[in-house]
């Protein structure tokens, strides 16, 4: 009697250990779930097969993509779909409405719905957005904006440290060694020169084969992209031309302007001289950019300082002999008063002598 008692104490004790269990069991699915389809949406966000733009959403920069992009993406990159474990076998419709309910998602529309002047068709990505009235996916015409915010990554987290440090370094450029001017002058204008040596080449390179052969071949098709990754920015080999190829009258026309345009650049060419007096003009500024140092200012400070002493001193004796010069006028003026007074005295005195005499 004692075993079966003692075998249902066992089996009440144990009941609600199972139950607890069980739920638990339970809600980790349901965390487990929310935290996978979190990662699938960050994992496709980072995704670079995924095609994406930046719009403007209720006064709100978003990341947002079209339907029948992320269609496409998810059944070419079936891999993607093993982070959703057991809901790996949903369609990505299902996947994309699953998104859409855990607010990972926000189906957009287009603001601006007719088309504008000039043009045949809708843009296929607008810069601005509004919220759609009915949260479905859907691959016709419908766009869709991440919802969470992305992570950053460790770089971009110390690059947002560095830059104010960055723009420190520029403010005190005048306060640099003259080496360091030096360094800093010639890697800028190095990189400058590299930049805008490349952009003439590739535009070269393009004009003269599509001028010859009516093919479209940019070389480094990446490098004005603001989009474009690091990676994809230093991309060297051009993307495959699938568009129509223009007709012989275009380009024989284009290859017309051209050639005018060069002559006209080469009659309008500065002479030697004037290059000459531009060359000098620019080094001229940049010497005195270069050359510049907190000593020349307080020399130049120091400068300014006694030329106003020098100046004030010279206007104090030009003063002082101004009013010698004065009293000295003064006193020459007296006398000949004086000497004038006395010629008249004795010149009257003459007179009255010679009055008398005659009355005599």
């Amino acid at each position: 009697m004692k075993k079966p008692g003692g075998a249902e104490k066992k089996k009440v004790r144990r009941s609600p250990g199972v139950a607890s269990n069980g739920s638990n069991s339970t809600t980790s699915t349901k965390q487990g779930a929310k935290d996978v389809f979190q990662l699938f949406a960050e994992k496709a966000r980072d995704h670079k097969g995924l095609v994406s733009r930046w719009a403007v959403l209720q006064e709100t920069r978003v990341e947002y993509f079209r339907g029948k992009d992320f269609v496409a993406f998810v059944r070419n990159h079936s891999e993607l779909k093993d982070i959703l474990q057991s809901d790996k076998g949903l369609e990505p419709e299902d996947i994309a409405n699953t998104l859409l309910q855990k607010n990972l998602l926000v189906r957009c529309d287009r603001v601006v719905k007719i088309v504008r002047p000039g043009k045949k068709k809708l843009s296929s990505w607008p810069a601005h957005l509004e919220i759609y009235h009915d949260q479905v996916f859907s691959e016709n015409d419908a766009f869709f904006a991440w919802a969470f915010v992305k992570r950053r990554p460790l770089w971009q987290t110390l690059l947002s440290f560095f830059w104010p440090v960055l723009t420190l370094a520029i403010c005190l450029f005048p306060v640099y060694p003259h080496w360091a001017k030096l360094l800093i002058l010639y890697t800028c204008a190095g990189l400058l020169l590299l930049i805008l040596s490349l952009l003439f080449i590739r535009a070269l390179i393009f004009g003269a084969i599509w001028v010859l052969f009516g093919k479209r071949v940019w070389f480094f098709p990446n490098i004005l992209a603001e989009e474009a990754t690091l990676q994809d920015l230093f991309q060297v080999w051009p993307q495959k031309d699938e568009t129509e190829r223009p007709k012989w009258t275009a380009r024989l026309f284009y290859a017309i302007v051209a050639v005018v345009v060069i002559i006209l650049l080469r009659h309008h060419a500065p002479d030697e001289a004037a290059r000459a007096r531009y060359q000098k003009r620019v080094s001229n500024i940049i010497d005195d950019v270069l050359e510049w140092s907190p000593r020349q200012a307080l020399s130049g400070m120091m400068d300014t300082v006694v030329n106003v002493t020098d100046s004030n001193d010279n206007a104090t004796d030009d003063s002082k002999t101004g009013s010698e010069k004065v009293s000295f006028t003064d006193d020459l003026d007296d006398e000949e008063t004086d000497l004038k007074e006395e010629s008249e005295d004795v010149i009257g005195n003459l007179e009255d002598s010679d009055h008398q005499q005659r009355d005599l």
